[in-house]
């Protein structure tokens, strides 16, 4: 299928958060398993902006199907139910890609990652998980590009919560199984992971 190509260069259109909220529903309701929600999309479009440049070498169609989960077989638009929303559901995902590009370029102190927030009691508990779970959608695209930065004595680590959160959790040892039934534990790895993204944007944008 033809899709338009990522414009660095485009005008900055931030989705609103009905918008946002049109996309999380959009995608909730598509019949494929592999659809990614509102906080996977952000981990995985952020992934796509401060790992290495695979938007520069890959086309549109190499990227952007997997947010839904794949284009399916049949229809045009499937797994869509018109044409319409498929579009719809491309203009928004490239929109919140240019958003997220000119924040951490231009504002970085105004980005803020979009992780699902618990309270109880007086206390906000965020989790990443989700987030995560859609970065590793983007480093699972060219796990060879990637590797540097988690071989990377400084950068490896800060990828360590990333791996954690978002994870396979067939793959996760007995220990680290158990620390993520902790909303403490979670809450305090979710913050790393957002420490991080400035981290890796600045490394891929040094001089």
């Amino acid at each position: 299928m033809d899709y338009p190509r990522y414009d660095p260069q485009s005008a900055n259109t931030p989705l609103s958060d009905e918008e946002l909220q049109a996309l999380d529903d959009l995608l909730h309701a598509l019949p494929l398993d592999g659809a990614m929600n509102i906080e996977g999309l952000d981990g995985y479009l952020t992934a796509l902006l401060v790992g290495p440049p695979l938007l520069d070498k890959l086309a549109t169609a190499d990227w952007l199907p997997l947010v839904w989960g794949g284009d399916a077989e049949g229809e045009s638009h499937a797994p869509f139910p018109s044409g319409r929303k498929r579009k719809q559901a491309t203009v928004w995902v490239l929109r919140h890609l240019q958003n997220l590009a000119c924040l951490l370029r231009d504002k970085p102190d105004d980005w803020q990652p979009i992780f699902s927030v618990a309270e109880q009691g007086e206390k906000e508990y965020v989790s990443a998980q989700d987030w995560c779970a859609g970065f590793l959608s983007a480093v699972d695209l060219d796990p060879e590009a990637w590797s540097p930065l988690f071989d990377d004595p400084a950068l490896g680590p800060l990828l360590v919560p990333v791996a954690l959160l978002g994870g396979d959790a067939d793959q996760l040892s007995p220990a680290d199984a158990e620390r993520l039934q902790d909303i403490e534990v979670v809450d305090e790895l979710s913050r790393q992971v957002a420490d991080m993204v400035g981290v890796l944007w600045a490394h891929r944008h040094q001089d």
